[in-house]
């Protein structure tokens, strides 16, 4: 039932933050933020709870494909409503919370591998570090999608259309870059943790893991340099960020994929 209700709460606080966004001024309230906070609200503290029903086991965490996933889409889900409170972000949440929905939508679904023991604090701490990580990159891909879009429109010379819910384009790249700067933080954190507190990461099958995670660790490191050195923003901020997210989606999910549907390993 939940599975249901979840999506319906995230569509419906997305459509409500898109409503609001459009009918009011970025720096006003209106009649739509209260039912979209609640709405929204609402779906994050029921994907919560079925979130810790689907993963906690007795013998560890069931950290398959789908139920990543979910928690990524949790996390979007939170980050999407603190959006909300902020009248010129506001609209961003139009468009993160139906991600969220498809998310939590695959919450449990097909074979779970079997559960990761999570016994030692230092595992917990680099799980929990890896996925919102990926999270934030997620959320980075998002708006730096979103930005091609806007700017292809703008540059186009076509009416504004959807354009008019989202923040002006410098308000987008700043949103951008701090979430790839906490992003990167979190995932050197990850990827020391993972170096120095996994046991016999190479009889794990975790090499190629590894390999493309330090190279989108890399993409990123440029990109952030450019930026602070150079000023880097526009398409090349744009695409650096697709191509640093596509070889962290490679590192975790496309890697996971193989593991657990083709080789039957498992790994956090």
């Amino acid at each position: 039932m939940f599975q249901i209700t979840i999506p319906i709460c995230y569509l419906a606080a997305g459509w409500l933050s898109g409503v609001q966004a459009r009918s009011a001024k970025f720096d006003t309230p209106s009649r739509y933020s209260i039912p979209a906070l609640t709405v929204g609200g609402l779906g994050i503290v029921l994907h919560a709870w079925l979130l810790a029903t689907s993963i906690a086991s007795d013998g560890g965490l069931e950290l398959g494909i789908t139920n990543v996933l979910s928690v990524t889409a949790w996390l979007i889900a939170i980050i999407a409503l603190l959006a909300a409170l902020r009248g010129r972000l506001r609209g961003l949440s139009a468009f993160l919370l139906p991600c969220a929905a498809v998310g939590a939508a695959v919450t449990g679904f097909g074979p779970q591998p079997d559960p990761t023991s999570t016994t030692r604090w230092e595992l917990d701490a680099h799980i929990l570090l890896s996925v919102t990580a990926y999270s934030l990159f997620s959320i980075a891909a998002a708006l730096a999608v979103l930005m091609a879009l806007q700017q292809r429109r703008l540059h186009a010379g076509r009416p504004p259309g959807w354009v008019s819910m989202l923040p002006p384009v410098e308000a987008m790249e700043r949103v951008l870059f701090t979430t790839l700067g906490v992003g990167f933080g979190l995932l050197s954190l990850a990827l020391f943790s993972g170096l120095v507190f996994l046991d016999n990461w190479l009889a794990q099958h975790l090499v190629h893991k590894t390999v493309l995670s330090l190279v989108a660790w890399l993409v990123f490191a440029v990109l952030l340099l450019g930026r602070w050195r150079f000023g880097w923003r526009g398409s090349k901020a744009i695409w650096l960020t697709l191509g640093g997210f596509g070889f962290l989606a490679l590192a975790y999910f496309g890697s996971k994929l193989v593991l657990e549907a083709i080789l039957g390993e498992q790994w956090g």
